[in-house]
């Protein structure tokens, strides 16, 4: 079991190296095919990765926090496949409270999936992330008003649920077929 974790985060890393590199050589190639913008593509960069410098040691204590005090049971009864409604709407209040770029959400949905959350409960979750925050809520409000700020969030729940639903049904219907098969002896 030990070896198979190990097996699994060293093809991880590979992949995690092999998309860095692919993202520093499209930089210097879009540097060099379009010199004009090369400052600001560097600047760009760099700018990016210094945000990511900055946030990444907090989600990495934030994860280690989540690990160890959030059990996997927990998560399995609120956001578990067994939830329901119930699930749908704490992935809608996990989601819709924090206020951090969107690259904060995806190790945290990670984590969830690890600890037993169905992809619906982790794609309302990352979907909540994006569109719908409180603070975002009550601005829509102020310069929308309250019908256009409803219909939105009305609607944008609903699809966001339809499509949470639809991922899953997806996910659970691929490792279905991927399952290897069980040979009578």
């Amino acid at each position: 079991m030990k070896e198979q974790l190990m097996k699994k985060n060293k093809k991880n890393s590979k992949k995690s190296f092999l998309f860095l590199s692919l993202v520093i050589l499209g930089t210097i190639l879009t540097s060099i095919w379009v010199p004009e913008k090369s400052s600001l593509i560097w600047q760009t960069s760099f700018d990016y990765f210094k945000q990511m410098a900055m946030v990444f040691p907090a989600i990495l204590i934030l994860m280690g926090l989540f690990t160890v005090w959030i059990s996997k049971e927990f998560v399995m009864t609120h956001l578990g496949e067994s939830s329901g409604i119930k699930g749908i709407a704490v992935a809608f209040f996990l989601g819709a409270i924090p206020t951090g770029p969107i690259f904060i959400a995806f190790p945290m949905a990670q984590a969830l999936h690890k600890k037993g959350a169905s992809y619906t409960n982790i794609v309302v979750f990352l979907s909540a992330w994006a569109c719908i925050k409180i603070p975002q809520e009550l601005m829509e409000l102020q310069f929308m008003g309250a019908k256009f700020m409803l219909a939105r969030l009305g609607m944008t729940i609903i699809f966001i649920t339809l499509m949470g639903m639809i991922i899953n049904k997806l996910m659970n219907k691929k490792m279905i077929n991927n399952e290897p098969k069980r040979t009578k002896k």
